[in-house]
């Protein structure tokens, strides 16, 4: 996985990658814990300057934060702004109030909402919470796999084809010879993990949306910030997308520099180690600041921006294309299904799992790629990495 909002991506992934091949080194838990802290207060610190500086561009009125942590906040947020009233916003506000709980209200969200003193909803900003960038992570590197898998499948099939003496466009292959081929070819990519003769491809397993702000206007008011944001110096669009259908918005992918003067100073000002006592790291070098961590960072970051009208946004928290139900599409729709996606997902969680622990080294990575396991697996492993007991009936 490579991560375009962290400073440390290119160690993260070197990192993921070892993981991966069963070959993890010494130190590789404590520099993963040291990451997880390090990038995800440099992520936050720019998220806040940015949404700022984003959120003036846009309003050009104060406005205040609130941090939230879960989905019903924001839902109850958006219900007692009304916003724009149109006939399909009062609808779906009236059925959040006649049924909240419907709504998925517990879901959890590392967020931090913009509020103008009437308290309407000006924008938003979060960090992605780590079982989210795991399963997102999963379908990259899952996806990845599955191409190399069907590519091993087809070079079976163009082998038998040049044995028979057949032409390729005309050899037809028995069902289920080609069930076996494909599990042969699985077990080959699953070998070259084992074997360390594979490598991780970024390009296919890029991440740019960990860190992310929403910005809410009028129709207007969004172009006009589009088109200051592609004149910014400092800032640089890498990509744009539009969504459709029930789902309508601008994702705007932008590549920004960080401060870490800034970063470093709220870091002590904020006693930013404060958080991380439980982490396995002596208090005395969480004090130390980052500044020893920031030298060899990368010098910018991605953080995606999602342009929003009102009923946009609230179709998106309320109606058709409300944000849980696509998460739940996304995990019964994905394509390629068996043990080595699954093993995917259980060591990108395990990875997250490690790195927000008490400990700092472990004998090894609990996943195999090529082996086979239940998820009572890794739960098991993450009670035991807090020092947790089973819930044994005796």
């Amino acid at each position: 996985m490579y991560l375009t909002s962290f400073i440390h991506r290119n160690d993260l992934f070197d990192i993921a990658e070892r993981w991966f091949c069963n070959r993890p080194e010494p130190g590789d838990v404590r520099f993963l814990t040291e990451i997880l802290i390090c990038d995800g207060f440099a992520v936050n610190e720019v998220l806040t300057v940015l949404a700022g500086r984003l959120l003036e561009m846009t309003h050009q009125r104060p406005f205040h934060q609130r941090r939230i942590y879960s989905k019903g906040e924001l839902r109850d947020i958006i219900c007692r702004d009304g916003g724009d009233p149109n006939p399909r916003v009062a609808e779906l506000l009236d059925r959040y109030r006649k049924n909240p709980d419907y709504y998925y209200r517990e879901a959890l969200i590392n967020a931090v909402v913009c509020l103008d003193e009437q308290d309407h909803l000006l924008g938003s900003f979060r960090i992605k919470r780590p079982k989210r960038i795991a399963e997102k992570a999963n379908r990259r590197i899952a996806d990845w796999i599955f191409e190399n898998v069907l590519e091993r499948a087809r070079d079976m099939a163009w082998e038998r084809a040049r044995l028979s003496g057949v032409p390729f466009d005309r050899f037809v292959t028995p069902a289920e010879e080609m069930v076996r081929e494909f599990i042969q070819a699985e077990e080959y990519i699953a070998g070259s993990f084992r074997d360390n003769s594979i490598s991780l491809d970024k390009a296919a397993m890029t991440i740019h949306d960990v860190g992310a702000i929403k910005i809410v206007a009028e129709p207007d008011r969004l172009r006009q910030l589009e088109k200051a944001l592609l004149m910014a110096s400092d800032i640089d669009v890498i990509e744009r997308s539009e969504f459709s259908g029930s789902y309508q918005a601008i994702s705007l992918i932008l590549e920004v520099p960080w401060d870490a003067g800034h970063i470093c100073r709220q870091y002590r000002e904020n006693r930013g180690w404060e958080r991380h006592l439980n982490r396995g790291i002596p208090e005395a070098d969480l004090k130390r600041g980052l500044e020893h961590f920031l030298a060899d960072a990368d010098p910018k970051m991605n953080i995606e921006v999602i342009l929003s009208t009102f009923p946009d946004m609230v179709e998106s928290e309320l109606g058709s294309s409300i944000h849980e139900e696509r998460i739940i599409l996304q995990r019964d729709n994905r394509r390629y299904k068996g043990y080595i996606p699954m093993n995917v997902e259980f060591l990108v969680e395990a990875l997250f799992a490690v790195g927000f622990s008490p400990r700092i080294d472990i004998h090894a990575p609990p996943v195999k790629l090529w082996g086979r396991y239940l998820p009572e697996t890794l739960s098991s492993y993450v009670r035991k990495l807090h020092n947790l007991p089973e819930y044994d009936l005796i």
